[in-house]
């Protein structure tokens, strides 16, 4: 694994372990900071494996259990699936799910033998407030490409998209372009697709649209969800 994931995960921690649940002005000074070093520009040479990640909680033992999935293009055959659980050490607060979510996503990433090219997170990139959703935060994290497809707007206005696959609007927090609103599949709720880190907001569409061959949910969401749920 070319990332250190014990350094990343203990900085994390440690990070976290200075975060007041009645005080979240360090959380929010983490999001500013990391959001000022996330890329919103391509850098990747190809795409042939993707992977879709998801967390479930066990509210009784206050434990969080994360899934990953490794796809290989064009068929989204899955190389790799691996599950982590770890107790919870961040609470439940809107705004900074993130901070729940990353460290048991990273336990269940320091398991793959199989590097992805590209992350497609269940949730937000760069559309949150202070734009450090899930994706930008496991993308700068782990240094690689990571797009937010997120099943409900959470900020920012939009024009309703065409009712074809592949039609899409742009997301906009007063004037800036947060995001992107897509449908991939003719008639079906749309998805609000942000990208997250190492992505431009056509490549993040463009990704998020080729990984709904056939359902509404891309297939990495799908295969993940699955994964934790059982």
């Amino acid at each position: 694994m070319s990332t250190d994931y014990k350094a990343v995960l203990a900085k994390l921690s440690q990070n976290i372990a200075q975060i007041e649940f009645a005080d979240l002005a360090r959380a929010k000074q983490l999001q500013l900071e990391g959001a000022a070093s996330i890329r919103l520009e391509d850098d990747f040479s190809s795409i042939s494996t993707i992977a879709g990640l998801d967390v479930g909680f066990d509210n009784h033992a206050n434990a969080a259990i994360g899934g990953i999935v490794v796809l290989a293009l064009p068929d989204f055959t899955v190389i790799e699936q691996h599950t982590a659980r770890r107790p919870v050490i961040f609470p439940y607060q809107p705004g900074f799910l993130s901070f729940r979510e990353v460290p048991v996503l990273l336990d269940a990433y320091a398991t793959l033998a199989t590097m992805p090219d590209l992350l497609i997170c269940d949730g937000q990139g760069f559309a949150p407030p202070r734009r450090f959703g899930l994706a930008c935060h496991l993308g700068m994290l782990l240094d690689i490409p990571a797009i937010g497809a997120a099943k409900s707007r959470l900020i920012g206005k939009y024009k309703e998209p065409g009712q074809a696959k592949g039609s899409f609007s742009a997301l906009m927090d007063k004037n800036e372009h947060i995001g992107a609103v897509l449908r991939t599949r003719d008639g079906t709720h749309p998805l609000f697709v942000s990208p997250g880190h190492k992505i431009s907001h056509t490549s993040a569409i463009h990704w998020t649209l080729r990984c709904c061959p056939k359902y509404r949910l891309p297939e990495t969401t799908r295969h993940a969800h699955k994964l934790v749920s059982r």
